[in-house]
């Protein structure tokens, strides 16, 4: 037994201990200024954690996960992490606190008390009178209005352009006018010259004839050799040989074409641009003529 002294004075007790009266004079516990958060007792640490008290009710309330995704906007992933008691994903202290909210009021579960929970866990609940700091302050005054240097680019610019559109076009009809003032060189001009129009005659005089059309015909030896004869109108003879297998001629006059196939079925017609066929059978002698109403066979 330990040896004291009593209150009378007298050996063989100890002094009893009682416990002072609390000062009402004395402060609550400070909150801490670095990280803004009222120091409090820790939770209990067999208590079970927030995620699963979530999965729990989740499970009891017979609710996926994709359902209460769907009900809270939370994303799938972001409710799995939670019921993991993985926060990182929250994006903040914030954001983890209306995400075990919104969890809690889908599975009907106590939002308020997971969320103290979770301040517990997490150096408490921030302080809500905290006064801003000095540089929050000056992002909150209004910034003097400047001057509208982006519209004044644009009206700029459209200016410009407009100005260059203008001596484009401008320039466009000069060389315009310019190019039909100019002499026609002497050199001679590849592309084809339109047609003039004929002038109007004169009264009295006779109206000059126009130049009649062509006799064309085009003569392919296609299966075969063929002796071929062609005359002019005038009697000339254009071509009297073999026309071999493979070959074609062309031949061509004002007003018709005399025509002798040794073996007709071999050659293939044209005539005046009209395909007209073989002109008989093959080893036939045909006679023919071509004229502007097309071919005739005797």
């Amino acid at each position: 037994m330990t040896s004291g002294t009593s209150l009378s004075g007298g050996p063989g007790r100890t002094a009893p201990t009682t416990p002072l009266p609390a000062d009402p004079k004395a402060k609550p516990p400070a909150a801490d200024s670095r990280s803004g958060r009222k120091s409090g007792p820790k939770h209990d640490d067999s208590a079970p954690g927030i995620g699963q008290v979530l999965t729990t009710a989740r499970l009891a309330a017979e609710l996926t996960v994709e359902q209460v995704a769907a009900e809270t906007s939370v994303r799938v992933p972001i409710i799995e992490a939670i019921e993991q008691d993985d926060f990182s994903r929250c994006g903040g202290d914030f954001y983890a606190r209306g995400h075990i909210r919104s969890l809690a009021r889908a599975v009907r579960a106590d939002g308020d008390l997971l969320v103290g929970q979770y301040d517990d866990a997490h150096g408490g609940a921030p302080v809500a009178n905290r006064p801003l700091p000095m540089f929050e302050a000056e992002q909150l005054r209004p910034e003097r209005r400047r001057a509208n240097w982006t519209g004044a680019m644009v009206a700029a610019t459209i200016v410009v352009v407009a100005v260059i559109g203008f001596n484009l076009a401008d320039g466009r009809t000069r060389n315009t006018a310019v190019e039909s003032t100019i002499v026609p060189s002497a050199r001679p001009s590849t592309a084809p010259r339109p047609a003039l129009a004929p002038k109007p005659a004169k009264p009295g005089a006779k109206p000059v004839a126009a130049p009649a059309k062509t006799v064309t015909l085009k003569v392919s030896a296609e299966t075969g050799d063929s002796w071929l004869q062609v005359t002019n109108a005038a009697g000339q003879t254009l071509y009297r040989d073999d026309l071999a297998q493979g070959s074609a001629q062309t031949f061509s006059d004002s007003r018709q074409l005399s025509l002798v196939f040794g073996n007709a079925g071999a050659v293939h017609l044209w005539v005046n641009g009209k395909d007209t066929g073989k002109p008989g059978a093959e080893g036939q002698v045909v006679n023919a003529n071509a004229t502007l109403k097309g071919l005739r066979t005797s």
